[in-house]
């Protein structure tokens, strides 16, 4: 890959970016949270919501330190 064609494979990238960017911003809620539904209901399907589960009272207490530790 020369010079000329790092560029345009950059400038590709950023335009692809630049689209999904848009893309999430311009989405509605309603399919926002459509989507989010589908991937909780494929990591239930197959099989990684006790894996997700694990540590989970680990970064409820690291959340309950940050809290305690600056007053929130």
């Amino acid at each position: 890959m020369d010079k000329q064609e790092a560029i345009k494979y950059r400038e590709r990238w950023q335009f692809v970016s630049a689209k999904l960017a848009e893309e999430a911003r311009t989405t509605p809620v309603e399919i926002k949270l459509r989507q989010l539904a589908v991937m909780f209901e494929a990591a239930r399907a197959l099989g990684w919501t006790e894996k997700l589960r694990e540590g989970e009272e680990e970064v409820r207490e690291r959340w309950r330190r940050l809290k305690e530790k600056y007053r929130v």
